[in-house]
Formats: structure tokens, C-alpha cells, sequence
């Protein structure tokens, strides 16, 4: 029931989420493969083969210029900002427009038969690594669990719908949700303090 009650919604939530949660990270593989394919598509298609110092260059440019914009960076900033960027901040703006759209779970699809193909298999063996150099552990083992936090007066705070959906910020960048500004300094007198401070 808090995933919501659109057919899509579930769907996309239950495949997101399924089996021992490798999912989602499977799906941020695809998602980057996407991107990637997205900038080099974009930059071949806004590449331009003017030859500097001829006097045809776009819109009057400097030969630096032109030479520059032959390259087709602007297909990645064009990329970047429309193909990513503002569809993020969007989507945790409106989190559950996202989830409901029909698009989002074909776009999930997609991007999982993109990682599942395994051209970026190395990602998972480089995660791996990185996980035990870095000695990663869950979150947990930092700020405790819910239950340890609630105990030392670091509780999680709740949020109401009009605080966290449809703001370009999203719940994301809310702050420090779980526990207090300063979890690892002990116990706060007040819960009232944790408010105040923000």
C-alpha cells in the first residue's frame, strides 16, 4: 500500500525492487549505458566539419571557436542538461507522477536488458573492490538502526507530503532525516532542538 495503488507504480517498485535488490543498482548500469549512448548519439548529430579559417563558420564564431564547436561538446550539454539533468530533479520533485508513468517502467526494462547484456560487467567487480578497500559498511554500522537511534533520542523525523513531494529539492536533499545534526555527540535534551537548528 505505500507504494501506491497505480498499476504501473507497483510494477515498476516490485521489478526495482526485487530479489536481493540488485536491481536497482543494475538499473543505474543501464541507466549510465543509456546516457553514454545519448552523448555520443547527440554529438554525431551536433558535430560540425566546417573548416576554420575559410569564412563559413556558424554564426560568425572565431576559428577557435568552430574548432572547438566541431568536437560536438554542445551535443553533450545538450545531453546533459535535457536527457539527464532536468529529468532527475524532476522525478525527485514528483516522485510519484514517476513511478505511475507508464514510460518510467518500459525506460526501467530497457535499462535492465542494457546491464543484463553485460557491457559493463567490470562496474560490479570494480564496486566490489572499491567496497573492500574503502572497508564499506551498511549504514547501520554509522548511525545505528532505527530502533538504536529512537533509544538515543536520534529517531528518524517525519516528513509530511507538502515538505518533501514537489519541491525540486525532493527528499533527497531534505537534510539530516535520521537522527540529529550531530548523531555521534550523544543524546539531544530536546527534540524541539533538532528543529530549531534547521
Amino acid at each position: 500500500s505505500e507504494r501506491g495503488t497505480s498499476f504501473f507504480g507497483r510494477k515498476t517498485c516490485e521489478l526495482l525492487f526485487k530479489g536481493n535488490g540488485q536491481n536497482l543498482p543494475g538499473f543505474m548500469i543501464g541507466r549510465q549505458l543509456t546516457v553514454v549512448c545519448s552523448f555520443f548519439l547527440v554529438g554525431s548529430f551536433t558535430s560540425l566539419t566546417i573548416e576554420p579559417g575559410t569564412g563559413n563558420n556558424i554564426f560568425g564564431v572565431s576559428d577557435g571557436a568552430q574548432a572547438f564547436l566541431n568536437y560536438g561538446f554542445q551535443g553533450a550539454v545538450i545531453t546533459t542538461i535535457l536527457a539527464s539533468i532536468s529529468w532527475q530533479l524532476a522525478a525527485s520533485a514528483y516522485p510519484i507522477a514517476f513511478l505511475n508513468n507508464p514510460a518510467t517502467y518500459i525506460l526501467l526494462v530497457i535499462a535492465l536488458f542494457l546491464e543484463f547484456t553485460g557491457l559493463c560487467s567490470g562496474a560490479w567487480v570494480l564496486a566490489r573492490v572499491q567496497k573492500s578497500v574503502a572497508k564499506f559498511q551498511y549504514d547501520e554500522v554509522y548511525i545505528g538502526t532505527p530502533e538504536e537511534r529512537l533509544a538515543n533520542d536520534h529517531g528518524d523525523k517525519e516528513m509530511t507530503v507538502a515538505q518533501d513531494v514537489g519541491h525540486l529539492t525532493g527528499g533527497g536533499f531534505a537534510g539530516h532525516l535520521a537522527g540529529s545534526h550531530d548523531a555521534l555527540d550523544g543524546p539531544i535534551q530536546s527534540k524541539d532542538a533538532i528543529d530549531a537548528a534547521a
